[in-house]
C-alpha cells in the first residue's frame, strides 16, 4: 500500500498588494472563477491523492478557519497551524512540523492556480532522486512578467542558484521534513536562504512545468486569473 500523502498549504500572508481587498477578507478566501482560491488548490491537491492536509494560517485566520472547517465539505482533512503574526515561509513551515510526518511532504501556495499534476509529483521526483542525493525537488515555470530575472537554473535535473537561463520557482514543492525539524517555532525566517544552502550542498533537484501557472499577487492578476477560469468553463 502506497504512504498516505501529506500536503501543507502555505495561506499565512496578508496579501499587501491586494488590498484594500485583503484588509477584510484573508487572501485564500479571495475568489476567482467562482470559487476561493484556496479552494481551487485544495480541489487540485485531492484529485492527485493528496487528502491530509496542513493549512497555516494568521491574517484574518479565524474567517479562514470558518470557511474550510475540517475539510470535509471538500473531501480531505484539514489540521491547521495558526500563527500569532505571519512568520515568512520557513518559519511558518518549521512552527507546523508537529503536523507534519517525518519523510516527504508536498508543500504549496495558497494563492497559485495551475494545471499542474500533483498526483504525478512523487514518482518523477523519486526516479530523479535516484541520480543524487537529492532532499529537495522544486517545480519551476518560464519568469511572469512581474519576475523577469527568474529565481533559479536547471542543470539537467540539478537546480542551481546562477545560470544563463533561470526560471521562477512555482511555489511547488516536495520537502524532506528532517530539514526543518532543527528550526526554531514561533519565529520569522525566510526560505530562500534555506534554499541557497541547500543547493550548495547539491541537495535540491528540479523541473520545469511549462503549463498554465498563475501567482495571484495584484489586483489585476486576480482579475485576469478570474477571466481565464470562465473562459475555460464556458
Amino acid at each position: 500500500m502506497d504512504a498516505p500523502r501529506i500536503a501543507m498549504i502555505l495561506a499565512a500572508g496578508r496579501g499587501e498588494r491586494l488590498r484594500p481587498m485583503t484588509d477584510t477578507v484573508p487572501k485564500p478566501l479571495l475568489e476567482a472563477g467562482g470559487k476561493p482560491l484556496i479552494v481551487w488548490q485544495i480541489e487540485a491537491l485531492a484529485r492527485g491523492g493528496y487528502r491530509d492536509l496542513v493549512i497555516n494560517a494568521s491574517h484574518r485566520a479565524a474567517q479562514l478557519t470558518a470557511a474550510l472547517g475540517d475539510g470535509s465539505a471538500h473531501g480531505v482533512r484539514i489540521r491547521w497551524s495558526l500563527e500569532a503574526e505571519p512568520l515568512e515561509t520557513a518559519g511558518g513551515i518549521a512552527t507546523a512540523m508537529p503536523l507534519l510526518p517525518p519523510g516527504q511532504v508536498l508543500i504549496v501556495s495558497a494563492d497559485i492556480a495551475t494545471a499542474f499534476d500533483y498526483g504525478a509529483l512523487p514518482a518523477r521526483a523519486a526516479a530523479i532522486a535516484t541520480s543524487g542525493d537529492f532532499r529537495v525537488h522544486l517545480v519551476l515555470v518560464p519568469n511572469p512578467p512581474f519576475h523577469p530575472e527568474g529565481d533559479f537554473a536547471l542543470d539537467g535535473h540539478r537546480l542551481t542558484a546562477a545560470g544563463k537561463s533561470r526560471l521562477t520557482f512555482g511555489n511547488i514543492g516536495l520537502y524532506d521534513t528532517s530539514l526543518f525539524r532543527e528550526l526554531p517555532r514561533g519565529v520569522k525566517l525566510k526560505l530562500l536562504p534555506l534554499y541557497l544552502e541547500w543547493i550548495a550542498r547539491g541537495w535540491v533537484s528540479g523541473e520545469r512545468f511549462d503549463g498554465p501557472w498563475s501567482n495571484v499577487g495584484t489586483a489585476q492578476d486576480l482579475a485576469m486569473l478570474d477571466q481565464r477560469l470562465r473562459a475555460h468553463e464556458a
